[in-house]
């Protein structure tokens, strides 16, 4: 089982990730960082996958050099307390032992705020950021409810402490402030904007004087309040079953029957339509389903490509490149990689016909997004026009017997090469997948 050599961190540009890797890097430890949606044919994701069969993040395995024992943690809160417990008490850093807090009391405080932030505080605000960014379909009622309930943990229970106290736990800052203030910058990413930060002096300052501190100041190091707060992804109308059709009254009871009654009923429900792919009929060569699983089961590079290339009818289908039109809006990259799924979950009544890879390169302010998707037939608007923002990005036929065109769907559905920019190599920071 031992695949790798050195302790390892499994993590993604998610929020809960970021604090794992920060003090990773502050107090230079010897973990590496790998991301487990990155290079997934390599060892140290085979190693997560199969340890991790809930592919939870972060996760962590630890080495003992001496004897090559493993050992394999999840949780983001045990991974904190994991990689700064020895340097607090071990290697007697103060910084270390001040943030998880330096006597029983503090310690537990810590561990409280903790808790709190990661399930209540949590879970009603990443269900309203999946709301407005379209992972999840909008539900008003459910949206206004999860609003309530965080305006109502920030005016009882943040607001009160921080005007009360500098910091979380009293007067020093600590890791609960740290992992606090990481969760609400995502909440200032989607749900507050300046004028709600006017109305909250308190919770401002506090989260103005955190971001600066130079542990996470590279985290916050672009951050800017909205000034306009984005609007949730409408749900989807859905069509009511049919009715089954109620036995034929006669004649003299149907002229009986009052005028109101008969205004009130409701008309036969519209047929759904069909998608415009469907009428192209069944491929006869190039079977989708079959492409897929070979996607998802075997070798990218070795197995799966040279599959692909072997099998593709160029009659019958189309190889796009997808370039988003924005890049320059692009801040953090987790939002950016954000931004790829509510597409994705957009086009998901295309499914059938595409299949394809967006990916975000670069960095935290300076990324892009670029793709390479496989669509029916052998104009790509009828697959993509089925998401709103369509039109947010720009399409490229590809030519699969183009050496250059073919090296570029192979690195795009392999995420295993950087992507050349204006002549730059940047590395692939993320990306989601359409199957």
């Amino acid at each position: 089982m031992s695949l790798i050599t050195k302790p390892t961190i499994y993590g993604n540009q998610r929020i809960r990730c970021v604090l794992p890797q920060r003090i990773v890097e502050y107090f230079q430890l010897d973990f590496s960082f790998v991301n487990p949606e990155i290079n997934v044919e390599s060892a140290e994701v085979k190693l997560y996958q199969k340890l991790f069969p809930l592919k939870k993040i972060p996760t962590l395995i630890d080495i003992d050099y001496k004897t090559g024992k493993q050992f394999h943690l999840t949780e983001v809160i045990a991974i904190l307390y994991y990689l700064l417990e020895p340097l607090a008490v071990e290697k007697k850093d103060a910084f270390a032992k001040q943030i998880i807090g330096s006597s029983l009391q503090e310690k537990t405080e810590v561990l409280k705020w903790l808790s709190f932030v990661n399930s209540d505080f949590q879970f009603p605000l990443v269900n309203s950021m999946n709301q407005i960014r379209g992972t999840e379909n909008y539900n008003k009622s459910v949206f206004d409810s999860n609003i309530a309930k965080i305006e109502s943990i920030i005016d009882n229970v943040f607001t009160p402490r921080l005007t009360a106290y500098t910091y979380l736990v009293g007067e020093d800052i600590t890791l609960a402030d740290f992992f606090a203030a990481t969760w609400f910058l995502r909440g200032f990413g989607f749900i507050w904007d300046k004028k709600w930060a006017q109305k909250h002096p308190a919770v401002l300052r506090w989260f103005n004087t955190v971001s600066k501190h130079e542990f996470v100041a590279p985290i916050f190091k672009d951050f800017a309040l909205l000034d306009q707060l984005p609007s949730p992804v409408p749900k989807k109308k859905e069509q009511k079953p049919k009715k089954e059709k109620a036995p034929q009254a006669s004649k003299k009871e149907k002229a009986s029957k009052p005028a109101e009654e008969a205004e009130e009923a409701e008309p036969a429900p519209e047929k759904k339509a069909r998608h415009p792919l469907e009428a192209l009929g069944k491929s006869s060569k190039f079977v989708l389903d079959e492409w897929k699983r070979q996607y998802s089961n075997q070798d990218t590079r070795p197995v799966a490509l040279p599959w692909f290339f072997e099998n593709f009818d160029p009659s019958e289908w189309s190889v796009w490149r997808v370039d988003y039109k924005y890049n320059d809006e692009l801040t953090m990259t987790f939002m950016s990689n954000n931004l790829v799924g509510g597409f994705f979950n957009r086009l998901s009544g295309s499914v059938k016909y595409m299949f394809g890879c967006l990916v975000v390169y670069g960095e935290n302010n300076d990324n892009g997004i670029v793709g390479a998707v496989l669509v029916r037939g052998q104009d790509f608007k009828p697959a993509f026009e089925v998401a709103p923002d369509w039109e947010s990005y720009a399409y490229t036929k590809l030519d699969v017997t183009n050496e250059d065109d073919k090296k570029f769907i192979e690195n795009m559905w392999a995420w295993d090469e950087p992507v050349a920019v204006d002549g730059v190599k940047k590395e692939i920071a993320d990306g989601k997948v359409l199957k």
